[in-house]
């Protein structure tokens, strides 16, 4: 038999078979998934009608799969639908189920040729069969599925071709890549640098990290891990040289990070993306600084997007205690991927209104934070870390001339550096870091 990749698909999230009666979909589902993730057609219509093959029960049967579906995802389960799924409407009804838990969609596509699909059919038992004018409908109804799969929003679709494929193909089941709950550090995480790159290095070394060489990457002589929470750029003096030290940690394994709303602004620009608006003054300053560092801006310029790109939107750590966001993140998106996750964590909540300075008038979202697990995050400037029931935010404004701040794991105390002077001043922002202690535990308040 030939040897094929394996499929990579996320767990949890929904996946879609799609293929006609008679194509293998329940061998493929029994061979690659845990059986208490798929969820049957076939065994819904034999829960409720007595009969797997009664199609008359078809629709009380979906409405059984796509509860038990919503059950699943709803934990933060791998779910399976083993159906046809080549209607519009059916696969619609399922990722919908998807989208309302952020949880991915994967469809697996067995396509088969009718005369496979109905030798496979004349083999099961007679009561099961399908017959060749239905497997004939289903393969064209496959063919008009395989164009409209691109734009219904599946995070990824495996199209398997004949039966020697379907049969040597495997699954391998991925976590999401905010998923690092196995890591339980310790680690030392990091507040907005907007391109403060003094007050980093010097942060980095009084936590105890180190270069083996002169332009080597930091790292803990004990194994501890950074964790940069974002905006590594903006608004600082040396932005190119922060960002560069942050993607050499993150490439060698001695640190993780999140991206901010300003790398994910400036990664776009970069990439040729037009804003609705001109950049931002601190944006601006961006790129005036990569225009001015010649050779190593080009550089940078090219591998800065893709940097951004790889990186998932928080991160879920040390067995689910702890959680990282850029902005923040509500209880029922932790551990969860999908384009409202991510915006939230890039950007917070807004109210919709505008403020004095023609700014967006952001939600204090971690007033109303219940969750169990621990969030770390940035974003919104204020003097002293500021610790409100299980959150914590240590952005204390290095660039307005605050503090850099970070927090150890799980020790709970915060390490800062003060900067010398204000680096960008902001209508919203006033100099701040009066009062900050160089170490404090910080607890969950009541």
């Amino acid at each position: 038999m030939a040897e094929w990749s394996a499929l990579a698909v996320p767990s949890p999230s929904l996946v879609l078979m799609v293929g006609p009666a008679g194509s293998g979909k329940t061998t493929f589902c029994r061979r690659n998934f845990p059986a208490s993730s798929v969820i049957s057609s076939d065994d819904c219509r034999a829960a409720v009608a007595g009969d797997p093959a009664d199609q008359a029960a078809t629709p009380a049967a979906f409405a059984l799969a796509h509860e038990r579906l919503e059950a699943r995802l709803r934990r933060r389960r791998l779910a399976v639908l083993d159906a046809t799924s080549l209607a519009p409407h059916a696969r619609a009804a399922a990722l919908d189920l998807a989208a309302r838990h952020h949880l991915p969609a994967v469809a697996i596509v067995l396509d088969l040729p009718p005369e496979t699909c109905a030798r496979q059919d004349a083999a099961r038992p007679a009561r099961r069969r399908v017959g060749r004018g239905v497997i004939d409908a289903h393969a064209a109804a496959l063919r008009t599925a395989l164009d409209a799969l691109p734009g219904e929003g599946f995070r990824a679709i495996h199209r398997l071709r004949g039966d020697r494929q379907a049969a040597g193909r495997r699954v391998a089941l991925e976590p999401l890549p905010c998923d690092r709950t196995a890591d339980s550090g310790p680690f030392d995480i990091i507040g907005d640098v907007h391109g403060c790159l003094r007050e980093l290095r010097l942060l980095l070394e009084r936590l105890g990290y180190r270069r083996r060489t002169p332009r080597g990457p930091y790292a803990h002589p004990r194994g501890r891990r950074a964790v940069f929470l974002g905006d590594l750029v903006d608004r600082g003096p040396r932005i190119v040289e922060t960002a560069r030290l942050a993607m050499a940690m993150a490439g060698a394994g001695s640190a993780l990070c999140v991206p901010g709303n300003h790398d994910a602004e400036l990664a776009a620009i970069l990439l040729g993306g037009a804003p609705d608006d001109p950049p931002g003054p601190g944006t601006a300053r961006s790129l005036e600084q990569i225009a001015a560092a010649a050779r190593s801006g080009r550089t940078f310029r090219s591998r800065f997007p893709g940097f951004v790109a790889s990186l998932p939107a928080h991160l879920l750590l040390d067995g689910g205690r702890l959680a990282v966001a850029h902005a923040g993140l509500r209880a029922e998106y932790l551990g969860r991927d999908s384009h409202q996750v991510r915006r939230f964590a890039l950007f917070g909540e807004n109210t919709g209104g505008i403020d004095r300075y023609g700014l967006p008038v952001r939600v204090n979202w971690a007033r109303q934070y219940a969750g169990r697990t621990f969030v770390v995050y940035g974003h919104t400037p204020v003097p002293r870390p500021e610790a409100i029931g299980n959150t914590l935010n240590i952005d204390t404004g290095c660039v307005y001339g605050g503090a850099l701040t970070a927090l150890r794991w799980p020790e709970r105390e915060a390490v800062t550096v003060r900067a010398p002077r204000i680096y960008y001043r902001s209508p919203r922002t006033r100099r701040l870091g009066i009062g900050i202690r160089a170490r404090t535990r910080y607890e969950p308040t009541a």
